[in-house]
């Protein structure tokens, strides 16, 4: 598939033209939020509308009866500082997040998309909403993987060249054709089982300019 056909795609995906039925809620709440728009505000704009989109959300998600209240906290098994996570059963787990490593809550549900869109086997499923301590978060759902193994970075970075990505720093990567940044692949992040990764966790970005291009 040439890098055209995977723009297209990805636009179209962006757009909530296409995508796969896990995605299309995901596709809903970004419409709401005013998705898909080629004209992008700038990142200092994006923090100072984050509040109001969080309000639209949590009255979406009221009217649209996605709101989650029970929570079962004895199925708690670690936190970081964006999201919670919790054992739904031996074959997924439940995260919380509350977007605060995005600009927006439009730029999260970009990145649920994308990463559902490269890493389909650990696809992100929203099933609601939850709001605790005057917090929203999204509440989503996700395949359980088991390492059997420690991930050997090197492995990482070449699979991610293999595919067009370029090692920016750490462990950022960059797609300069697509306009896509995939960031934070560490160890903890990309799990290996049965000498396969998986990647769990990934923070995804659109360059507009080159995106949309």
């Amino acid at each position: 598939m040439n890098i055209n056909q995977i723009k297209y795609e990805l636009q179209h995906l962006i757009s909530g033209k296409s995508g796969f039925g896990y995605d299309a809620l995901i596709q809903a709440v970004a419409r709401h939020l005013g998705s898909g728009k080629r004209a992008s505000p700038m990142a200092e704009e994006k923090h100072e509308n984050k509040p109001k989109e969080a309000k639209r959300l949590l009255e979406f998600a009221r009217q649209s009866e996605l709101i989650i209240d029970d929570i079962n906290q004895e199925a708690f098994v670690s936190a970081g500082a964006e999201q919670k996570v919790y054992i739904n059963d031996d074959k997924s787990v439940i995260k919380l997040n509350d977007a605060i490593y995005y600009a927006s809550w439009e730029d999260y549900f970009h990145n649920l998309l994308l990463h559902n869109y490269f890493f389909s086997d650990t696809a992100y499923h929203l099933l609601g909403f939850h709001w605790a301590e005057d917090t929203l978060f999204s509440v989503v759902e996700q395949p359980f993987v088991k390492a059997d193994e420690i991930t050997d970075l090197e492995g990482v970075k070449s699979f991610m060249t293999a595919n067009g990505f370029i090692h920016s720093r750490k462990h950022d990567y960059r797609h300069p054709e697509l306009g896509i940044i995939i960031e934070d692949l560490h160890d903890e992040n990309v799990l290996t089982q049965k000498g396969l990764l998986y990647f769990i966790d990934t923070a995804c970005f659109i360059e507009p300019a080159q995106f949309w291009a």
